[in-house]
């Protein structure tokens, strides 16, 4: 495909050469799970993810969604939306096998990252990480979900080594009208997450780029 074709241009030998040596989205997802978070305000480019080492969920999930292309899946991000004020948004790049949904993604918990292929419906997937995604206050915060934003869609490909073009790209997704997962009523009757949850699901967390702890210029 020539629009991958350009980015691989664009990349030096050793990366060029590791970019094309993963045939699987857990080989993607196994890439992201290596480079470190940082959830600072800029918002990479699949290059300079690769060139910097370094991504947050944005980043990490139009990455994904490149890798995924050049192997063969379409390159389809969707927007996990939490409850407004309370958490950060969640992107994650989506991939099917034989008519079921999976996920790669990058977190900075450890269970809002890969997905198997095992999920019948992108409701069905969301959901999958609604017991995972909480606060600093253990508060279960995920409310809805988008649906999926092809990101072949855009006849302008500079978002893959240009974060001009990623602003482009994030407008859209984030425009996209999100669909509910919970009530408001059943929002008001969730649990905390209990201490053993917390304690497992942030494993490995960087607690200086958690949303409520983090200082952002």
């Amino acid at each position: 495909m020539a629009t991958i074709s350009e980015f691989e241009d664009h990349l030096p030998p050793h990366l060029r050469t590791m970019f094309q040596n993963w045939t699987s989205p857990l080989a993607v997802q196994e890439y992201l799970d290596s480079i470190t978070y940082i959830a600072e305000d800029l918002d990479r480019s699949p290059l300079r993810v690769m060139m910097d080492g370094q991504a947050h969920c944005l980043d990490g999930g139009l990455f994904a969604a490149l890798a995924l292309w050049r192997i063969g899946f379409r390159p389809l991000v969707l927007d996990l939306v939490p409850a407004p004020g309370r958490d950060d948004d969640h992107v994650l790049a989506l991939f099917r096998v034989d008519g079921l949904w999976g996920a790669v993604a990058k977190s900075n918990f450890v269970n809002l990252r890969y997905r198997e292929p095992v999920y019948r419906n992108l409701r069905e997937l969301a959901m999958s990480y609604f017991e995972h995604y909480y606060n600093l206050q253990r508060q279960k915060t995920l409310r809805a979900y988008t649906r999926p934003l092809n990101l072949a869609s855009f006849k302008d490909t500079d978002w893959m080594w240009s974060e001009e073009g990623v602003k482009v790209v994030s407008r859209r997704l984030y425009s996209l009208k999100p669909v509910p997962l919970i009530s408001d009523e059943s929002a008001t009757r969730l649990s905390l997450a209990d201490e053993r949850s917390y304690q497992g699901g942030t494993y490995g967390t960087d607690f200086d780029w958690v949303y409520g702890g983090r200082q952002l210029s």
